[in-house]
């Protein structure tokens, strides 16, 4: 008797990852910020079976998408019988859900991605607590407006119905599990501010590692302290912060700490919700910018960790630490030398040998902390 046939049953929906580039980017550069998207979804390990790339020049209010780009991408959908769409976009749950309506297919944007990027990188659990609340908070504002569709599936349309108290219960239960949260991380965040007194009153300096993400920040705490901390080639490999001693001159020591990376339209829940760990950087005496100069949109990432900084009321004395030097040949660096003059003070680094970094340590033993 003949074997039926194994059929593979597909794991995921069928999902089109849209990469949208609008007139208020950040990243000067489409074809890298395309590639940064797709980098994301690489991280979070996210299947997927379509891309569609698209500039637009202007954004609506409601839908996100002027009419015609709408007509342009439901067609994309309809003939490839899509399921579900990934936006390079940070979209408002408005327009979240009027294209999810449009277009009859589940709509995420590029904040969720983020977002649970992060809730998989997390490991102590401060990092938890501060990416559980992120989560929640972005959740509440998807739930909210949705009243009259949740009417509308109990059968009550045009008064308070089942679908409305579902709403308002689902809103208390996110509220309390905020306020439980908040909780647990303010019995963290006090032993971090009594280990905090205790490095002020030792007045051993702290220097503070900041960057766009995947910048090489973990790999020259690594270098410069001979720890083993993840550095891995993706983005967001470590959330955790690390602070390590670094020896200068005279036996002289600082201690050393690398933060979280930055990313154009980073999720405000996870600025709110990393608050008290991004606050350390106001302690700092110093900040070491980390950039990645073979990565082409490098002048875009350091907009973007200027206004980040800027956001989080956040002024201290910094140095620009060009990385990756090795990736580049003598004709990219001689172009490149002219661009990186109106940052001051710099350095230029690799962090693939102890010589690398030495540029960088001389700095810090003259530097006047």
């Amino acid at each position: 008797m003949a074997k039926p046939l194994h059929q593979s049953v597909k794991e995921h929906p069928n999902t089109l990852l849209v990469g949208v580039y609008t007139p208020n980017n950040q990243i000067e550069n489409p074809e890298y910020y395309y590639e940064e998207f797709l980098s994301l979804v690489k991280t979070l390990k996210m299947p997927y079976d379509a891309t569609y790339f698209m500039k637009v020049r202007s954004v609506d209010n409601n839908m996100f998408l002027t009419k015609g780009k709408l007509e342009e991408l439901t067609k994309v959908c309809t003939d490839q019988n899509i399921e579900k769409i990934v936006f390079s976009e940070t979209l408002s749950p408005l327009q979240e859900r009027n294209l999810s309506n449009a277009i009859g297919a589940n709509v995420t944007d590029r904040q969720g991605i983020i977002l649970e990027i992060f809730k998989n990188a997390a490991h102590s659990s401060e990092g938890k607590i501060q990416v559980e609340m992120a989560e929640i908070e972005y959740s509440k504002t998807r739930i909210a407006g949705r009243g009259k569709e949740m009417a509308q599936q109990a059968g009550m349309i045009g008064q308070r119905g089942p679908g409305e108290t579902l709403k308002e219960e689902i809103k208390r239960h996110f509220t309390e599990k905020i306020r439980q949260a908040r909780k647990r991380l303010e019995t963290l965040e006090r032993s971090r501010d009594t280990q905090r007194q205790r490095r002020l009153a030792s007045n051993i300096p702290l220097v503070c590692i900041i960057g766009y993400t995947n910048a090489g920040k973990s790999s020259l705490l690594n270098r410069l302290t001979h720890s083993a901390i993840l550095a891995e080639d993706k983005l967001f490999a470590t959330l955790d912060t690390t602070t390590r001693e670094l020896y200068l001159k005279n036996k002289n020591k600082v201690l050393i700490s690398d933060t979280v990376g930055f990313i154009s339209q980073l999720p405000p829940q996870l600025i709110k919700a990393f608050q008290s760990t991004l606050m350390e950087l106001r302690y700092a005496n110093l900040l070491l910018q980390v950039i990645d100069l073979s990565n082409p949109a490098w002048k875009s990432q350091i907009e973007v960790v200027a206004k980040t900084l800027k956001n989080l009321d956040v002024d201290k004395p910094m140095i620009y630490v060009f990385n990756k030097l090795d990736k580049l040949d003598d004709e990219t660096k001689n172009h490149l030398a002219h661009d990186v003059i109106g940052y001051h003070p710099q350095v230029f680094i690799h962090t693939m040998s102890k010589e690398g970094v030495e540029p960088l340590l001389e700095i810090l033993r003259e530097y006047n902390l």
